[in-house]
């Protein structure tokens, strides 16, 4: 299938509907409503006004103004921090990609310049890549509960880092959630009832108006694959082409939209907690299959490192080294095995460090993009406005325990790490008024690519799975690889299959696998893209990012775990 484009961006809105409308005409009526629903109030498209982001910069920047409430259009707005870089290809141009990192959480204009190597030659040459940061995140009009950053990182150290481990550090968790849930209604109450999903995949369709685009090419990580899911099904004639890498089930995302009370949590449904231990068993594997030269932690073999893995653990619950707990050093393992190219063999020494009784010394990190700021406020609150508005859990907080318990006897402190990471929801304040919770299978202008890894610490090829079976129209790319998201464990193979459908709609072959091409401990070796060699600059935006406990970890993170 070729999917077509406009060669150049036109000077005039006029000219682009001209050019483009060969594009799918049977679908030029749906901008007037969404696909399904009533016809939504007339909302103006944003005026993008870039600008470089800093002097020199080869990003631009830009603020879009969007309704706080789609249905009251005329009532508060709100603004929404954007970043472009411009096709390099010279007029090859084929229209815009729309990025989203992932989350909910990740500040697109700070992310997106920082890992825009990763994306395919081909693919940066004929595309104008843009990133935003979402409603209620980082740049743009943000989710704020605290009055300070110092009252923000004491809320943050009165709970245990990773998940709570006895009765104590249980009841001073269930304390500090619900602490923030009071902090966040006296703050930002009409707010966080307007950050959903639907909210978001909303902006994204006025930010595709804005850029003249008849229809959306987009590629998302992580929960930014929930946000392509949804907007696929709100606007399912505006697809041109997406690509979701590592997917959340959206059935098992919104409880398969039940209206009772949940009894499970989020990332139990998902199978976040089985995931993060097949692929922890995953690296120590490959660790005790090499030396110690490759692999600090290394015992010798796959048994005797596991073996010295769980001896770890059991001398951390009773004596921490430093500030390093037992749950915060599971916390730091999952985190780190979302890149393991970069984190894999830093997360071996640290390992190592503990097994001698030596507090790890924290890895420096990157520079930041050349951004306006590149360090915005990002707390817990912000992706816990979304997450906990879109998708139920459990309203008592005793029953993550219990939930975590029985997670622990499958999937043993993996599956307690991400029981507690939905924990916070027990007490939130607020639920969106706008959530989409399906169907999930209206047929799509033209088909989704769906790319799962076989060991991801987050979001098991399972949910790839289901989500390419849920769409109407999807074909699953299969990664053989350890990491969160195959675009920041690359392999060669899924960025070929991924530019040819961004830029000519041609999907891999039904069945296709591909093999990653650095895995851990493997012998150093730069990846090859599209002719151009690159390796994934996974830096850190803050500390505040790697949200334990009730947060949420997302992709393409280089951040340590606060203790």
């Amino acid at each position: 299938m070729h999917i077509p484009g406009p060669t150049a961006r036109r000077r005039s809105y006029a000219a682009v509907v001209a050019a483009l409308m060969t594009w799918s005409a049977a679908w030029a009526g749906q901008d007037l409503a969404v696909a399904g629903g009533a016809p939504t109030p007339s909302v103006p498209v944003p005026k993008l006004n870039w600008r470089p982001c800093t002097e020199g910069s080869p990003f631009d920047c830009a603020t879009a103004k969007v309704p706080l409430d789609y249905d009251n259009p005329g009532g508060r707005s709100i603004k929404l921090a954007v970043v472009k870089r411009k096709a390099t290809g010279p007029g090859r141009r084929i229209g815009t990609l729309f990025f989203n990192p992932g989350g909910p959480g990740g500040p697109g204009t700070v992310q997106m310049p920082q890992n825009y190597e990763s994306f395919p030659r081909e693919v940066r040459e004929r595309f104008d890549i843009i990133s935003w940061d979402p409603r209620g995140i980082g740049n743009s009009t943000a989710v704020n509960c605290f009055a300070s950053p110092e009252e923000a990182a004491d809320w943050n150290a009165s709970k245990a880092a990773g998940f709570p481990v006895g009765e104590k550090e249980r009841a001073a968790f269930t304390a500090a959630y619900e602490e923030l849930g009071r902090r966040c209604e006296q703050r930002a109450p009409e707010l966080l009832r307007h950050v959903s999903t639907a909210d978001n995949a909303r902006d994204l369709d006025q930010l595709r108006k804005a850029m003249g685009d008849q229809q959306l090419t987009y590629y998302g990580i992580s929960y930014g694959t929930y946000l392509g899911a949804t907007y696929a099904n709100l606007f399912p004639g505006r697809v041109r082409a997406m690509v979701f890498d590592a997917n959340w089930d959206p059935q098992a995302w919104t409880d398969n939209a039940s209206d009772e009370a949940p009894r499970t949590a989020s990332f139990q449904r998902l199978g976040s907690g089985r995931s993060a231990a097949e692929t922890v068993n995953r690296f120590l594997t490959l660790c005790g299959s090499t030396t110690t030269a490759r692999c600090a932690f290394s015992a010798g073999s796959p048994k005797a490192t596991q073996d010295k893995y769980d001896q770890l653990l059991q001398r951390l619950r009773k004596e921490p080294v430093g500030s390093w707990t037992s749950a915060g050093t599971v916390a730091d393992v999952v985190s780190s095995l979302y890149d393991v190219q970069l984190g894999g063999t830093e997360l071996a020494g640290r390992l190592q460090d503990l097994w001698q009784g030596r507090a790890p010394e924290p890895s420096p990190l990157p520079p930041p993009p050349p951004v306006p700021n590149p360090n915005p406020y990002l707390g817990e609150e912000q992706s816990t406005a979304v997450f906990c508005g879109d998708s139920p859990n459990p309203r008592d907080p005793g029953a993550y325990h219990t939930l975590a318990e029985a997670a622990a006897a499958r999937a043993g402190d993996t599956g307690r790490y991400w029981i507690w990471a939905s924990a916070g929801c027990a007490s939130w304040p607020a639920v969106a008024e706008d959530r989409y919770r399906g169907p999930w299978n209206k047929p799509t202008a033209n088909p989704i690519l769906v790319v799962g890894n076989t060991y991801d610490p987050s979001t098991p090829l399972s949910a790839a799975q289901a989500m390419a079976k849920e769409l109407a129209n999807a074909r699953l790319l299969t990664h053989d690889a350890v990491g969160h998201t195959a675009l920041f464990n690359p392999s060669g193979c899924v960025n070929s299959h991924a530019s040819r459908y961004l830029i000519d709609g041609a999907l891999p072959p039904t069945g296709t696998t591909c093999r990653q091409d650095a895995p851990p401990f493997a012998a150093p070796k730069l990846a090859k893209t599209g002719g151009n060699t690159i390796t994934a600059n996974l830096a850190g935006v803050s500390a505040a990012l790697l949200l334990t406990g009730g947060g949420l970890l997302f992709a393409m993170r280089r951040y340590r775990v606060t203790r």
